[in-house]
Formats: structure tokens, C-alpha cells, sequence
């Protein structure tokens, strides 16, 4: 306060010491003010970005949180369990009934095919007189594509069906001998599986009426 005072004592005097003086002083205060506004600045980002940072990764896990994608076999084993579910609860006396199906290997398709076979063969002679013979094989295989409504699709030539590797069958009727023998046949039967590889166990939920 005392150099601002003397440097409007010394602009109403004429004087030209006070003056310079204050004139580093407001230059000093200058300097001082914007270094503040820039620690503000700074310090106001710096208290952003963390959380900025943090808001990121949360939408990260969640997005990565969610269950994965099932695969072709597990997606097939569902549908198997869910059909046979709802054919094992029409048989009479069969109660509530639960399905699991567990598949070796899922189905397979072979697409047709085109192949082409192509050969070409090439008699080079050199200047010495020699001569030799160049034997090109060129084989091609496309897809034979059918179209239809869908669009263009690929034909199948043979299907594969599933492995079944186990059923297991839950049912409230099963307790009934008569019942748990319909229901361990019409397994077999609608799977085409070996009888080893079936399990009937009585449930709860009583017997249908």
C-alpha cells in the first residue's frame, strides 16, 4: 500500500523516482494476478479430469460386464431341451418336467461344390539344344449358390447331425414306474440316443391330471 501511495504522491509532484518504482510494482502485481487465474484454471482441470476418467471406465465395465455371447452349441443344446421339455409334458401323468440337454459335437453342413481342373503344359528348348517340359496344374472350387427370396444362399449337400452326449430328465410324474419308462423311451426315441446316456429322475410338482 505504501508504493501505491507514493507513486500518486509522486504523479502529483512531478517526480520521476516514485514513478519507475511503482511502475515494477504493478508489474510485479501484474505478473502475480495472472499466475493466479492460471493456478485457479489449472487446479478447476485437474479436479475434471480424474473424474472424467473414472465416468470412462465404469461405462467401460459395464458395457464388458454384460453376460457373453452363447455359442452355436450351447445355443442348440437350449433349443434340444426346450423342444423335448415341451413334448415330455404332454405325456399323460408326466407332472412338471425340466430338460437338459448336453451335445459332443453340434450339427454340421457340407456345401456343393464346383471344382474345375485345368492343366496346361509348356515346351521350352535353350539355346544349347536342350528342351524341357512345364507341367501347370490350375484347380478352382466355388460354392454353388442358390437364390431365393432371402437372398443368395449356399447349397447344402449333407447335414450331419448332433452328438448327444446326455439328457437329463426331471419330471414330478416320474415317481410313477409306468410314467418314468414312457418318459425315458419317447427320449430315446425323439433324440435317436443310446439308453446309457439318458436319466429320469422323479421331481416335484405331483403327477398331471
Amino acid at each position: 500500500m505504501s508504493g501505491i501511495s507514493d507513486w500518486f504522491n509522486g504523479m502529483g509532484s512531478g517526480g520521476k523516482g516514485p514513478v519507475k518504482l511503482s511502475m515494477k510494482r504493478m508489474l510485479w502485481l501484474g505478473a502475480a494476478v495472472i499466475m493466479g487465474i492460471s493456478l485457479i484454471v489449472l487446479g478447476g482441470g485437474g479436479q475434471q479430469n480424474p473424474s472424467g476418467a473414472v465416468e470412462k471406465k465404469e461405462t467401460g465395465e459395464a458395457a464388458s460386464g454384460g453376460p457373453p455371447p452363447k455359442s452355436i452349441m450351447a445355443a442348440e443344446e437350449d433349443a434340444l431341451s426346450a423342444r423335448l421339455q415341451s413334448m415330455l409334458q404332454r405325456i399323460e401323468g408326466s407332472g412338471e418336467v425340466k430338460v437338459t440337454v448336453r451335445l459332443a459335437a453340434s450339427i454340421k453342413e457340407s456345401y456343393a461344390t464346383n471344382t474345375t481342373v485345368g492343366s496346361k503344359n509348356t515346351l521350352e528348348k535353350d539355346q544349347g539344344g536342350g528342351a524341357r517340359t512345364i507341367n501347370e496344374n490350375s484347380d478352382t472350387t466355388q460354392l454353388v449358390i442358390a437364390k431365393s427370396g432371402n437372398g443368395d444362399t449356399p447349397v447344402v449337400q449333407m447335414e450331419t447331425a448332433s452328438r448327444v452326449a446326455g439328457v437329463l430328465v426331471v419330471a414330478g410324474g416320474a415317481s410313477n414306474p409306468l410314467v418314468k419308462e414312457r418318459l425315458f423311451e419317447a427320449v430315446r426315441v425323439a433324440l435317436n440316443v443310446e439308453p446309457h446316456k439318458i436319466l429320469v429322475l422323479p421331481g416335484e410338482g405331483g403327477i398331471k391330471k
